[in-house]
């Protein structure tokens, strides 16, 4: 059976976002705006997204 993944994408600006916020963004690997990234499905992901909800979206794939 495959893994799940998660297909995160930057969506809005992290230049008025607190700090926290854009070092988060930055840890997750995304640099850019629309750019994309797929992570592993697990609970450090999903706290991650969770906090920077409002500046990214979100997909499920199966890998």
């Amino acid at each position: 059976m495959a893994d799940k993944k998660l297909k995160i994408t930057l969506v809005k600006s992290t230049i008025g976002a607190v700090p926290k916020n854009r070092a988060t963004v930055e840890s997750m690997g995304l640099r850019k705006i629309g750019k994309s990234i797929i992570l592993p499905d697990n609970a450090a992901t999903r706290g991650q997204i969770r906090q920077v909800r409002h500046l990214i979206k979100v997909e499920e794939v199966e890998v």
